[in-house]
């Protein structure tokens, strides 16, 4: 009798993106699947480091490139990119047949905690209570902190995920976004995970 498949043995989960507007011209891949590696150019660096989190801690491998109108304001690329993963993320679960689909998780950063609670059911929820002092982080451009939000709500929107995020504790503008990103990816890290073989749904798709 031969063995089931097991998820080592299953194809590698990939999705990409190609996406051009007036505002922006992005070019994205993720592989679900891969070994943190992140390749990742916006014109933002805050935002690019926030990205390379986000691949490095998911276990994604992850590459973007993407050109914007910075120098009037980060906002169109931030959003852009978050609309591109979500649809490279959808792209490489497919069915998400196997898949856990759930999971949560409070990941800290020095004196910040931020808690993720995150359900791939393909209906779009964004729950966002991150309040963190409200400068500006500094660079070149700077990075308004207020964007993470309108990032998260691109990504879930295409990728058809329901997340929570909230702010336990915090004082520090960068050390809360970046424990928003860590959670973020840790838990769609644990979500993606592959335990089964059937669509984890009563109603049989996702």
């Amino acid at each position: 009798m031969s063995n089931p498949p097991t998820p080592a043995s299953s194809p590698r989960r990939r999705g990409e993106v190609s996406r051009r507007t007036k505002e922006t011209s992005i070019v994205l891949s993720v592989d679900v699947d891969g070994g943190g590696s992140h390749q990742v150019d916006t014109g933002v660096p805050f935002f690019d480091h926030m990205l390379a989190q986000l691949g490095r801690h998911g276990g994604w491998d992850l590459v973007v490139e993407a050109v914007g109108d910075v120098e009037i304001d980060a906002h169109h690329t931030v959003e852009d990119v978050g609309i591109a993963l979500g649809e490279a993320f959808a792209a490489a679960l497919g069915d998400k047949a196997g898949i856990r689909r759930f999971a949560s998780i409070t990941v800290p950063l020095d004196e910040a905690a931020v808690e993720a609670v995150i359900d791939l059911s393909g209906r779009p929820y964004l729950h966002y209570d991150i309040d963190p002092p409200g400068e500006k982080i500094l660079g070149d451009p700077p990075f308004d902190p207020q964007l993470c939000e309108e990032f998260w709500r691109a990504f879930i929107t295409s990728a058809g995920v329901c997340m929570h995020l909230t702010m336990v504790r915090g004082r520090n503008t960068h050390h809360i976004i970046e424990a928003s990103f860590k959670a973020v990816a840790r838990g769609l890290r644990d979500a993606v995970r592959v335990e089964g073989f059937g669509v984890p749904s009563t109603k049989g798709v996702l």
